[in-house]
């Protein structure tokens, strides 16, 4: 059996960790630098950092701080933000990221996962998924959530597996930042609608909520964010709690 891997997520603002709820109402959360060697010690699996606002701005990722950050830790590091061609991912990946994640840049023109997968192999292509139930319906939002595709969860998250994406990070928004749990119907269907592993993100507020992510749906990890930041729960204890509970997690950091 595969071991459930938990994720803190470091979502980057003007240099800032910072963290909203349904995408919105930002707050500042630290320095990612020193946020993220904390999680490395506490022993987290892997790392995501997010240049939310990178899109919007029409920017490319901060390579500095990505460099900053990896040259401090020694664990799989994800980096999405403004990416839109082969020559992002290079530089993204020159400057120490494992992994790159892609989201509007992917449903503006979805042949970039084949490309950047073909180039750079499926296992470093993470596509963000950020999906919103409108009317019973799941639709894919682009764009820090601003834009909907009108494209359903479903659809896309099959047309992702089949362009070769290695994973799907999806975030559910209705779920983001509110603690209240993750949405364990449609995390668990998409989940079984492809054949790539997914990252549950989007509602974890307590180490319950993990023990319902991981014994309830079959995705491959949980990520959060705010819990961990502002120090409600601590990976170490939450993977304690996890092996209390038969689920098998990395240990021994």
């Amino acid at each position: 059996m595969l071991k459930k891997r938990i994720i803190p997520c470091l979502d980057i603002k003007d240099g800032r960790t910072v963290k909203g709820i349904n995408f919105m109402g930002l707050r500042d959360c630290g320095d990612p630098v020193e946020l993220a060697k904390s999680y490395v010690l506490q022993g987290c699996d892997e790392l995501v950092f997010l240049d939310i606002s990178a899109t919007i701005e029409k920017r490319k990722t901060l390579l500095g701080l990505v460099r900053r950050i990896a040259s401090e830790i020694d664990i799989p590091f994800t980096v999405g933000g403004g990416i839109s061609r082969n020559d992002d991912v290079s530089a993204l990946l020159n400057a120490g990221a494992d992994k790159v994640s892609i989201n509007s840049a992917a449903l503006n023109s979805p042949e970039l996962i084949s490309v950047v997968s073909k180039r750079f192999g499926s296992q470093c292509v993470v596509v963000a998924i950020d999906i919103k139930s409108i009317e019973g319906e799941w639709y894919v939002f682009k764009n820090g959530g601003r834009v909907n595709t009108h494209k359903t969860a479903m659809a896309w998250a099959k047309e992702v597996d089949e362009l070769g994406a290695g994973e799907i990070l999806l975030t559910v928004m209705d779920n983001d930042g509110t603690k209240d749990g993750f949405a364990l119907d449609v995390t668990s269907i998409i989940n079984d609608t492809v054949n790539i592993p997914v990252i549950a993100s989007g509602g974890g507020g307590s180490i319950e909520h993990f023990v319902e992510l991981f014994t309830q749906t079959d995705v491959s990890a949980g990520l959060a964010a705010s819990i961990f930041h502002f120090g409600e729960v601590s990976i170490k204890n939450l993977k304690t709690e996890l092996l209390l509970n038969k689920i098998s997690v990395r240990t021994g950091r």
